[in-house]
């Protein structure tokens, strides 16, 4: 429980793909709105998800179970899981290309935010978005490489908050 009573879910972020990038700000920005004390801390490969311009790609060959449905085309074309082997996953050049683009597409057709508006979203309905200081010296991120309204903390600093937080998770 928070300071103030309400309730509190402490995140943390490691993961810098697309595909990694929506599970931090969908439950951040949804646990906000139900106004719990939400904080979420970026570490390793995350911290890139605070960055003002996001590059975040898919990487289709560290994920088994990824289908691959087209989001164009007639509706039995879509609805097939297009099973891609790794070796064409990790050997065509530009297969990571066009799997993001294939997946950001899909998202806009299904009507889903881009990771940069569930981030923002995040931000605007009071979560607190904390970008790891030892992940920043090992990368060599500057304060000024994330967006504004990010804070700077420790590893110990976060764990203050996430011991007596009532929802606690690694994503």
């Amino acid at each position: 429980m928070s300071d103030d009573g309400r309730r509190s879910m402490a995140l943390i972020a490691s993961q810098g793909t697309l595909d990694w990038a929506y599970p931090p700000y969908i439950l951040a920005s949804t646990a906000a709105a139900m106004d719990m004390d939400v904080r979420v801390f970026h570490t390793f490969y995350g911290l890139a998800l605070l960055k003002k311009k996001l590059k975040a790609r898919v990487a289709p060959y560290a994920n088994p179970a990824m289908p691959m449905k087209m989001p164009f085309g007639p509706a039995g074309f879509q609805a097939v899981e297009w099973p891609i082997p790794n070796v064409v996953q990790t050997n065509v050049p530009g297969f990571n290309r066009l799997a993001t683009r294939l997946m950001k597409r899909t998202f806009r057709k299904k009507g889903v935010q881009t990771v940069e508006e569930m981030r923002d979203m995040s931000l605007e309905l009071g979560a607190t978005l904390i970008g790891c200081q030892m992940t920043m010296d090992v990368f060599g991120f500057e304060r000024e490489d994330f967006i504004p309204g990010v804070e700077i903390a420790g590893a110990a600093g976060f764990l203050e908050f996430a011991a007596d937080a009532d929802i606690q998770l690694f994503v």
